[in-house]
């Protein structure tokens, strides 16, 4: 399996599966004299981590850090850096039963027609285990980026199923429940909502959004280095994501051009329809993109399917599975996004100064 590396000159290597004994990475380009501890990268993984409440998968990993290389002295050295957290709570003998079955709407069938050979045990690399070293390296970045260029990011669960959770927002609350959400008043009617749904067996989709804040202006190349388009592959390459808007995003199909366009003055923009970005290029405004992400595909909801001998099977999945994976996605698109402006910012640094 190739392509399991992400950026360019800062650059992040993932590695293992969801039952096999470890999943790591490797962050090479990262910027020495940077000050990393477990215990930071660790604070940033309990915030994903499964377990959380009973709206999550009921797995419950330790998640305990090992620096293996690139640190000394609690500094990065400026060679690559490799994490290595071991699986502590994998179940394999949940998915015995369907290891010759294909789950419709999951990448087992996918993976089989590619590579001839799959892993079962939880989706393998398809997992969304995968993404906690995606958040172990963001961590290392978006603290970089704090301290160089005081960069906050900060996501939140924008909707839940049929539920807009955003039309309040307020900040301080969003760390204070479990589906990061900025409307205290939502809160309530999310468990409810969550609890019925359990309950049927049945899963949903959500938006989760990330606003990037004193970003500043020039990031990014055109033609082939947008850094909307980076963000853009960068979301989608998270599991379960099937779309991504920036800025206005698709509402501004129903835009007309005197309302789109971001007017100037000497104040600076006066709306930011745009998302921070224009011509793949950053615009010194914050920086906000949406993500979508699809329900759940493994449901003990019986249905139809096909075997690896193209045989019709009714289909249960059993195992521990987040009936709405968007409610810990807010923690891995803050990664991603805080992934692809320190790339972007080294870039520049190497092109400009």
């Amino acid at each position: 399996m190739s392509f399991n590396t992400f950026g360019l000159m800062f650059r992040v290597t993932t590695f293992g599966e969801s039952h096999g004994p470890a999943i790591g990475c490797v962050i090479d380009g990262c910027p020495p004299g940077l000050e990393i501890s477990p215990q930071e990268i660790k604070e940033e993984l309990e915030r994903r981590a499964t377990g959380r409440s009973r709206h999550t998968s009921q797995r419950r990993e330790q998640d305990d850090v090992q620096i293996v290389s690139g640190w000394f002295d609690g500094r990065a050295t400026g060679t690559p850096i490799a994490l290595l957290i071991e699986n502590t709570d994998a179940r394999s003998r949940d998915y015995e039963q369907i290891k010759r079955q294909f789950r419709p709407g999951h990448a087992d069938y996918t993976y089989w027609k590619k590579y001839g050979i799959r892993d079962y045990r939880g989706g393998g690399r398809s997992s969304a285990r995968e993404t906690t070293m995606r958040v172990a390296a963001g961590a290392l970045a978006r603290k970089w980026l704090r301290l160089e260029f005081g960069v906050e990011i900060q996501g939140w669960l924008a909707q839940l199923g049929p539920l807009r959770t955003d039309e309040v927002m307020d900040w301080d609350s969003i760390e204070g429940n479990p589906f990061f959400c900025p409307h205290p008043g939502m809160v309530p009617k999310l468990e409810e909502f969550m609890d019925a749904l359990r309950k049927s067996g049945d899963s949903v989709g959500a938006r989760v959004n990330v606003i990037a804040r004193n970003v500043p202006a020039g990031l990014g190349a055109p033609v082939y280095g947008k850094l909307d388009a980076d963000l853009a592959s960068a979301m989608m390459s998270i599991n379960a994501a099937k779309g991504v808007e920036i800025g206005a995003g698709f509402a501004s199909v129903s835009q007309q051009g005197t309302e789109h366009r971001d007017e100037m003055t000497k104040e600076g923009f006066l709306t930011n329809h745009a998302g921070g970005i224009l011509g793949g290029i950053s615009s010194g405004q914050d920086v906000v993109v949406s993500t979508a992400f699809k329900p759940t595909s493994s449901l003990r909801l019986p249905c139809r399917g096909l075997d690896i001998d193209g045989e019709e099977v009714e289909i249960v999945t059993k195992g521990r599975h987040d009936p709405c994976v968007g409610i810990r996605a807010t923690p891995i698109v803050e990664a991603m996004m805080a992934l692809v402006l320190m790339d972007h910012v080294l870039r520049h640094r190497a092109q400009s100064g």
